[in-house]
């Protein structure tokens, strides 16, 4: 993980849900002191300047099928994307299933395709159009528990948590004893040996009998450390692979398990700066939700400078690794709201700062064409393509990401250092360089005009404006006037 440049370091908490009592330790196993293996994580080379994009394959096309996604991958591969994760392929159990489709997070068949989707050997047609194109796949892969016809349960229902009258259960809510109401799913127990060999025998098939490039796992943080070290040893010995974890647990990506996992905290930062700004009505409206001695409570007031808390708070936790930057993701869609009802008008400066930061930023089903709709998640829904209008500004970002070394992965990047504006409340300003490469980024994170100086001398040299194309100097003490939600990114090369 880069370090962030700064001179405070404040504490914010880790934000992420728990699945299980074990879920604690975990959670509380977070130490950066832990042993790190010279062969972990095994990551292709491909990772260092890549960007990612969630494919909801059910909604993706009016079909719904491997198939008919193969249409799209020239598109994607023009817009500059190199990782496309799949939500779960796999079949949806039928048994206590939610809605007219279930959850596709139900896994019937870890061994199996959903037949909506198409057939084992149509995932494998597509695989290689999208490999071809010289882009990677990666599946979501649900190893906290399965569905409730998923053939473990009769063969091994000794792989699963029993409650006290020896019953299999759906997955516990480990801070209130109480179920999460999965009521979908049945929880697997990490206590016996033999599923843990189940479960790693399975995500070793689809490397070397199908030839996926990796797995985005689905609640890695409700599963113990110590499983995630003895898996990644057994894939990492196939072949080199891409994991990402869908928590925010230090400890499984210390110690190798995972090259990246999700930066819940600072997206929640984001969409609190948001609510402040006035333009977060769902954040607003939950934050107003709560009560503070018969009153209601205002909403939690949040500022561009809470930025660097956080980024020092996460450089605290994190010695290696990176974390997936986003506005959005099938989660955030379809629970909290799309991005333009969390961040208005500003959405597209808080996409600029997720591909501009220190880690791997993600566009989900849709944003490329503005979709402003929470998708369906547990029926068929249908997506507006219309004419792609954000199409060539994610384009514009990625291809940066690719040619400048400054906004490389982890390790691979440079640091980001602060530039202070004389109105760090309200514009985030920082520099990242590598190997003399360069961008300044500047951003407007609110909803009124502001009036900046910049200080310092680091940023001081030569760009090109990358959106407008035009050539500029930056100067000691520059001052610049900018409006609404405005950012500007300079780049060396």
């Amino acid at each position: 993980m880069k370090s962030l440049t700064i001179s405070l370091l404040f504490s914010l908490p880790i934000v992420f849900v728990s699945c299980k009592e074990r879920a604690k330790e975990v959670a509380a196993d977070q130490s950066v002191s832990q042993t790190i293996s010279n062969e972990k994580p095994n990551v292709p080379d491909w990772h260092k300047n890549a960007t990612i994009y969630e494919v909801n394959l059910r909604h993706f096309t009016p079909e719904g099928t491997f198939k008919a996604f193969e249409a799209h991958i020239p598109r994607l591969k023009e817009m500059g994307l190199d990782i496309l994760w799949f939500m779960p392929i796999h079949p949806v159990s039928v048994k206590n299933r939610k809605g007219e489709l279930g959850s596709p997070y139900a896994v019937a068949d870890y061994y199996d395709t959903n037949p909506d989707f198409g057939t084992l050997d149509d995932f494998k047609h597509m695989m290689k159009a999208v490999q071809d194109a010289g882009m990677y796949v990666i599946i979501d892969w649900v190893p906290n528990h399965t569905g409730w016809d998923n053939k473990w349960i009769t063969e091994h229902p000794d792989w699963y948590t029993k409650d006290k009258d020896g019953n299999i259960t759906d997955p516990i809510n480990p801070e209130t004893g109480e179920p999460w109401g999965w009521t979908d799913v049945a929880d697997l127990d990490y206590d016996n040996p033999e599923m843990r060999k189940g479960m790693i025998d399975a995500m070793s098939f689809w490397i070397k009998e199908v030839g996926i490039d990796g797995f985005r796992v689905d609640v890695a943080h409700g599963v113990p450390v110590d499983f995630w070290e003895q898996c990644s040893d057994a894939l990492y010995a196939i072949e080199p692979v891409f994991m990402l974890s869908e928590g925010e647990v230090p400890a499984i990506v210390n110690n190798g398990a995972f090259v990246m996992d999700y930066a819940w905290s600072m997206h929640s930062l984001f969409n609190k700066i948001a609510a402040t700004q006035g333009v977060n009505q769902v954040e607003a409206a939950l934050e107003k939700g709560n009560v503070v001695e018969g009153k209601e409570a205002e909403p939690e007031k949040k500022t561009a400078l809470d930025i660097d808390r956080s980024l020092a708070h996460r450089d605290s936790l994190y010695n290696r690794g990176y974390q997936m930057q986003f506005t959005s993701n099938h989660d955030e869609n379809a629970w909290a709201g799309t991005e333009f009802q969390r961040f208005g008008e500003g959405h597209l400066a808080f996409a600029v700062l997720a591909a501009t930061f220190d880690g791997m930023p993600l566009l989900y089903t849709g944003m490329e064409s503005a979709v402003d709709k929470q998708y369906e998640f547990f029926k068929k829904d249908e997506i507006e393509w219309d004419d792609f209008k954000y199409a060539g500004f994610y384009k514009t970002l990625f291809d940066l990401k690719h040619r400048n070394k400054a906004l490389w992965n982890g390790e691979h990047g440079g640091d980001l250092v602060k530039i202070p504006t004389g109105n760090d409340e309200n514009v985030y300003a920082f520099l990242r360089k590598k190997d003399g490469d360069k961008v300044v980024a500047i951003i407007n994170l609110s909803n009124a005009k502001q009036k900046i100086t910049l200080e310092g001398d680091a940023y001081v040299g030569s760009f090109t404006d990358v959106f407008s194309g035009e050539k500029t100097d930056l100067a000691l003490e520059m001052t610049k006037q900018l409006n609404p939600w405005e950012y500007l990114i300079f780049s060396n090369k």
